[in-house]
């Protein structure tokens, strides 16, 4: 758990790739490895797990079993808890690539297709894998040594780890990866030089391999010195160092979606009086933005304030901000109104504005004063992931896929309870008549986001269609409900 609480670090989950450009591939049938995928999705999806005593690592496949050699170097994926055979140790490359050593047979996994197995006793070519990470890159990035949050300073123009909370859009770091390399893209869609210079292009200087060191990342510019904050504010740049400290090491952490409300009175939800909740400020703040956190069983949402306490249910319906952990009160049921919302709290009662713009859960039925507009503030820029992969433009058409294991980065613009989506041509997404979702309309069309699982969106066309991927790997507007097709990290 983080310092604050807020957000637990992202489990490190990555595609292995390896001289010939495949991936690591476990096979649901026989629990067979290759090395012949073309590009990350599920079974290509690998979850490092490290042996808190030692530098051995575990590599789990995503049928949750472990990555095995024996002593004559076969290779096999069927082990449900890790033993001895499962031990491997992490050899770093100069150049950022890994190579994997089994740690009792003391020799190196390599090869490709079919044709893998453990038994070089040195590392060539056929042994070197790089690592492309598997998280959405949305997240926010956390200093391990200055317990700090990296934050867009406009004021000084850099990227500074000063933050005790990753609190609003300037906090929203993107993560770009392109040739095995990848780039820190602030929320202004600048890029992270080696110099702490934010910049419009990713150019050279821009680009850092990734290193792994204890479960954390570092990240290694082209003159081989890694990134670290330095000074009062933590100016994210390279320093000296050659080698990653403590000092040049990170966590990412998730995005959970944050948020204002505008209640019926016009006026924003806020906390800027004291604890209690009331729609009475004409300007949007810190004291304004609330950041959602749906529990992973019920579906339910909780709002956390920038102290980082929630809202909570009191006596007589009142709502506060006193409540200092998730309990059954902290929980509200979200009704999607298109371009309102309506929030029930635990007591059954619909939360209402009142006239002094407190809110209370007092309502038994649904009225003007029981509808908020809900607009998300921490995603000006928009990276989508189906069940199949990423969302990008399609090759040589006006369509999306959904399939891919790279991504385009879209803009998200808010509109009255809804949102617009635009490309980088400047041209806006629609769902065609056909129900195909394009990418070269010439005026917006609305998109409304329902937030219904935990870092998961539903998205709904003006037809009232959701956004699926089809077996084909399109970008379908013409989804009935809310499933597995039609879900979406953000």
């Amino acid at each position: 758990m983080s310092t604050n609480g807020i957000s637990m670090a992202l489990k490190l989950q990555f595609g292995l790739i390896n001289y010939e450009n495949r991936y690591l591939t476990a096979e649901a049938f026989g629990f067979k490895v290759n090395a012949s995928g073309t590009s990350m999705k599920k079974k290509q999806i690998w979850t490092l797990e490290q042996d808190q005593d030692s530098q051995v690592i575990f590599l789990r496949s995503h049928l949750g079993r472990y990555l095995a050699t024996d002593k004559d170097g076969k290779v096999s994926c069927e082990e449900e808890v890790p033993n001895t055979s499962c031990r491997f140790l992490l050899v770093k490359q100069s150049d950022g690539h890994w190579a994997l050593q089994s740690e009792p047979y003391l020799r190196y996994f390599g090869g490709s297709a079919e044709y893998l197995s453990c038994f070089a006793q040195t590392i060539g070519e056929s042994e070197l894998w790089a690592m492309h990470l598997a998280l959405h890159p949305q997240a926010n990035l956390l200093s391990v040594s200055r317990k700090r949050y990296a934050r867009l300073s406009t004021a000084d123009d850099e990227l500074c780890m000063d933050s005790n909370i990753p609190w609003g859009v300037d906090s929203l770091i993107t993560l770009v990866y392109l040739d095995e390399k990848y780039s820190l893209k602030t929320c202004d869609n600048r890029f992270l030089s080696n110099d702490g210079r934010l910049v419009m292009e990713n150019r050279p200087t821009t680009s850092f391999t990734l290193e792994l060191k204890s479960g954390k990342l570092a990240f290694k510019d082209r003159e081989g010195k890694f990134l670290s904050p330095t000074g009062p504010t933590g100016t994210l740049k390279s320093g000296r160092c050659s080698r990653p400290g403590k000092d040049e090491l990170f966590d990412l952490e998730e995005s959970h979606p944050q948020v204002v409300f505008q209640a019926a009175n016009k006026r924003y939800v806020s906390i800027r009086q004291g604890v209690s909740i009331s729609a009475n400020q004409d300007d949007e703040t810190d004291m304004e933005t609330f950041q959602m956190e749906i529990d992973k069983e019920t579906k339910k949402c909780m709002f956390r304030t920038n102290g980082g306490n929630y809202w909570t249910l009191v006596t007589h319906g009142g709502i506060l901000s006193t409540a200092t952990e998730a309990e059954e009160n902290t929980m509200f049921d979200i009704e999607w109104l298109g371009r309102r919302i309506a929030l029930r709290a635990n007591n059954g009662k619909y939360v209402c504005t009142k006239k002094n713009g407190q809110l209370a859960a007092v309502s038994d039925s649904l009225g003007e004063d029981e509808q908020f507009m809900l607009k998300l503030i921490n995603r000006p820029i928009l990276v989508l992931r189906g069940e199949n992969g990423f969302v990008c433009h399609h090759k040589t058409s006006n369509t999306l896929d959904c399939n891919r294991s790279v991504y385009d980065i879209f803009s998200l613009l808010f509109s009255d309870g809804a949102y617009q989506i635009k490309s980088g041509n400047e041209k806006f997404w629609y769902v065609s008549s056909s129900g195909l979702v394009c990418t070269d309309g010439n005026k917006p069309e609305d998109f409304f986001f329902e937030f219904v699982e935990c870092g998961r969106v539903g998205i709904k066309g003006q037809n009232g269609k959701y956004l699926r991927g089809d077996q084909g790997g399109t970008l379908m507007g013409d989804g009935l409900r809310v499933d597995a097709s039609s879900l979406w990290e953000h």
